[in-house]
């Protein structure tokens, strides 16, 4: 079933949605090589960090908060000024179902209004429904960092994927 759902920018009042589906993608161990849980100060922070050029957008179906997604710094040096990294997390219940499609068509425009002229990402080469989603919206893999973290006490390769606009 595709999701009905509708991307808006985020609020504060979403931050313990957005935690929530944060920690399920650290839980899952299959879109982040952090392994612990965060919590709401850890949020609050990093919602702060993220107003203005560098945003988050919700997904949300009824008044359910489903998915988010952001643009965050690649880099501090100015040359880099152009690059966003992002990341995109959907709810368990909700993979799979176009949620992640409609935030990233989202987060690409508002990308594109904050002259950001590249995306990033890193994920993990398991990652099927992620890398799936990313290719159909023009990213292209750059290359496979060979034991760039380790997860449960296990080295894991992170694959690089960009579009530039």
């Amino acid at each position: 079933m595709i999701s009905e759902a509708v991307v808006r920018g985020a609020r504060e009042s979403d931050l313990k949605a957005i935690l929530a589906i944060y920690n399920q993608g650290i839980e899952d161990r299959i879109a982040t090589l952090e392994t612990e849980i965060k919590d709401s100060l850890y949020m609050t922070e990093w919602f702060k960090q993220h107003q203005n050029r560098y945003s988050v957008v919700v997904a949300e179906e009824g008044r359910n908060i489903i998915g988010w997604a952001s643009l965050n710094p690649y880099n501090n040096r100015s040359a880099y000024d152009g690059v966003a990294d992002i990341s995109v997390y959907i709810s368990r219940e909700s993979r799979g179902k176009g949620v992640g499609r409609k935030l990233l068509s989202t987060l690409e425009a508002k990308a594109r209004e904050n002259n950001f002229h590249k995306l990033v990402l890193f994920t993990f080469p398991f990652n099927g429904l992620g890398q799936g989603l990313y290719k159909k919206m023009g990213f292209r893999e750059v290359g496979i960092f060979q034991n760039q973290g380790v997860l449960d006490g296990k080295f894991v390769d992170v694959m690089a994927m960009e579009k530039i606009f």
